[in-house]
């Protein structure tokens, strides 16, 4: 797997499959390395991931993440090394145990202590034969990892770790903990807007979807926030923590923030300007295509 510097990170579940492809292909085009899909309550991931992969030529297709509750570890290995043989290796698994509300609310399953679960499935993985054509590949999967016990996860039984809705300071307390030589694919919200008031209220719109889930909350909190930070839609310094916004060069000063704090691969969420997390935000994302670390 040739996974490069920078990729994107983006919903795609709402548009058709025509346009799913169409913006893979242009992301591909505009010579971003990867392409990560999220799994909610849309679009199968590895279903989705299938398609995308078999409309474009050179693309890794990551799954951010795959919820390990929604199928049993064996169904999941298949998926990865079928994709990754039809592929020619271009799929990335990540894997996450997503949030509690989601698992028992939403999907009415029990929800088990994050590290332990994700540490059984992956031995089961594992353990799990596989006799299809391409066994013989090895393909990577990372893991959402924010906590210190997951990032102790992600540094022994898989090939490292996808934080989502972070900062550069995680970053590097992550590549701490994971190590050297571990993957540390790391999820940026990008804004390209130079007016601090209206970029706030977009990133605040974007920010609603995720501000009472339970993981990402206790992470911000060990990031040093406090539990006022999160009230009204959140304040500015959580806004300015988590998402890069600002002119071209602010956002690319961010970027590099997270590769010099020890990031292997940063995948941008392009957040548009009017604050919906359906809409690409194409203008950044051409603007910035081409940029890789120190240039």
């Amino acid at each position: 797997m040739q996974l490069g510097k920078l990729g994107v990170w983006c919903f795609l579940d709402g548009a058709a499959a025509s346009a799913t492809a169409a913006a893979a292909k242009r992301i591909e085009s505009l010579g971003y390395s990867a392409l990560w899909i999220p799994e909610t309550v849309g679009r199968d991931p590895f279903v989705h991931a299938s398609w995308l992969l078999a409309n474009t030529r050179t693309l890794v297709v990551a799954t951010g993440i795959a919820n390990i509750y929604n199928r049993e570890p064996g169904v999941t290995l298949a998926a990865q090394k079928t994709l990754a043989e039809q592929s020619g290796d271009r799929f990335l698994l990540g894997l996450g145990v997503s949030h509690r509300p989601l698992v028992e609310g939403v999907r009415g399953l029990q929800y088990g202590p994050p590290a332990s679960t994700m540490r059984t499935y992956l031995e089961k993985m594992a353990q799990a034969p596989y006799v299809g054509a391409g066994r013989e590949i090895e393909p990577k999967t990372v893991i959402a990892a924010l906590g210190p016990q997951m990032l102790k996860v992600a540094r022994t039984p898989c090939d490292g770790a996808h934080p989502y809705f972070s900062s550069p300071a995680h970053t590097r307390a992550a590549r701490e903990i994971l190590g050297p030589g571990k993957m540390l694919c790391v999820e940026q919200k990008i804004l390209l807007e130079t007016d601090a008031g209206k970029a706030r209220r977009s990133a605040r719109a974007v920010a609603q979807t995720y501000i009472n889930l339970p993981n990402y909350r206790n992470n911000w909190l060990r990031m040093g926030l406090t539990e006022a930070d999160f009230q009204d839609g959140g304040s500015d310094e959580f806004i300015d923590t988590t998402f890069a916004w600002g002119d071209l060069d602010a956002i690319k000063e961010r970027l590099q923030q997270h590769f010099d704090a020890g990031a292997s691969h940063v995948c941008v969420q392009p957040v548009n300007p009017s604050g919906r997390i359906d809409e690409i935000d194409w203008n950044v994302l051409e603007k910035l295509a081409g940029w890789s670390p120190g240039t």
